[in-house]
């Protein structure tokens, strides 16, 4: 799709790679509604705030209400709770689940109809090298984007008809705030890894591979 005079919805834009997102998209030409759960907490310049909670559905039915113009659904807002699949908290295991899967369904499931009726579009899921990839130190993660992207790949076919693309960005560490504990030489510059998502939408692919490491383990999947 083209980006410019595209109109996209940016979740979890107040931050990190939300904001790298949000804007790279406003460089290109592009409307954008940076969606936050705090508003307020958004900061950047020709940004178009908007209250955004992907795990209450009646914040979600008002965004889509508010940005019935979008075009472009990025869905970037994500958790990491940490919560250990053997012996962790139960309520930290359904907030991965709820944020990374369910939110990323909701959003989902409230644009596509404005997309559509916009004349099509796009859909862009920020998922994980660990979609693939099952330590069990991140079990609750990846268990989350495993499911994450099982929804990409079916909506994928469910949106075609409808004129709306869906592509995937898998990426292992990104030098944001999820991975500050993370040494500098294993992460990757979050600014880089926005603009291949952004050119991959443009051209309509199905997949991004952000950095070596995804690359690697996407190619040792056969094995």
């Amino acid at each position: 799709m083209e980006l410019l005079n595209a109109v996209a919805v940016v979740t979890g834009a107040n931050r990190g790679f939300g904001r790298h997102l949000a804007s790279q998209l406003l460089e290109r030409g592009a409307k954008v509604y940076a969606a936050a759960r705090s508003p307020q907490s958004i900061d950047l310049p020709g940004a178009i705030p908007l209250q955004l909670d992907v795990t209450d559905p009646e914040s979600v039915a008002k965004a889509a209400v508010a940005a019935s113009d979008a075009t472009l659904l990025i869905n970037n807002a994500g958790v990491a709770a940490g919560g250990s699949l053997l012996d962790g908290d139960l309520g930290d295991i359904r907030l991965d689940m709820e944020t990374n899967y369910f939110g990323t369904l909701a959003t989902t499931r409230a644009f596509a109809p404005v997309i559509a009726a916009n004349g099509g579009g796009a859909v862009l899921n920020v998922l994980s090298v660990l979609s693939w990839l099952h330590p069990g130190a991140f079990g609750s993660y990846s268990a989350a984007k495993a499911a994450a992207w099982a929804l990409t790949n079916a909506s994928r076919q469910l949106l075609a008809p409808s004129g709306i693309t869906v592509t995937g960005l898998h990426v292992a560490y990104m030098d944001t705030d999820m991975a500050a504990a993370v040494p500098a030489d294993q992460k990757t510059d979050p600014a880089v890894i926005a603009g291949l998502a952004l050119d991959a939408v443009a051209r309509g692919d199905q997949e991004v591979l952000g950095d070596e490491v995804t690359r690697g383990v996407k190619a040792g999947l056969a094995g």
